[in-house]
């Protein structure tokens, strides 16, 4: 009788998905989640994916149309003491002889 415990609850789990996915079952399950997948990619994925290349190749034309402006090559150290960000050598700190 122990067997029909767990039996019973998995029964229940799948019932519980099957009624959770729209109570259809085999292939016209299948081919719900088919159309949705794809409405979803044509109307949420695909535009955002097209959105990124047009930004992508905006960046890259502005980018190409002034090839003499100034672009920052090195990397800022981070220095949490003192004024967040330095360039170069560190400058003395100031002590007070009181």
């Amino acid at each position: 009788m122990a067997s029909s415990g767990w039996k019973r609850a998995l029964g229940n789990a799948r019932s519980f998905v099957g009624n959770a996915m729209g109570g259809l079952r085999g292939t016209a399950n299948l081919a719900s989640w088919a159309v949705a997948g794809t409405l979803a990619y044509f109307l949420w994925v695909k535009p955002a994916q097209e959105l990124k290349r047009e930004q992508e190749a905006k960046a890259a034309l502005a980018a190409a149309s002034d090839p003499y402006r100034y672009i920052e090559k090195r990397k800022p150290i981070p220095d949490p003491q003192e004024t967040g960000l330095i360039y170069g050598k560190r400058s003395e700190t100031k002590k007070s002889d009181s």
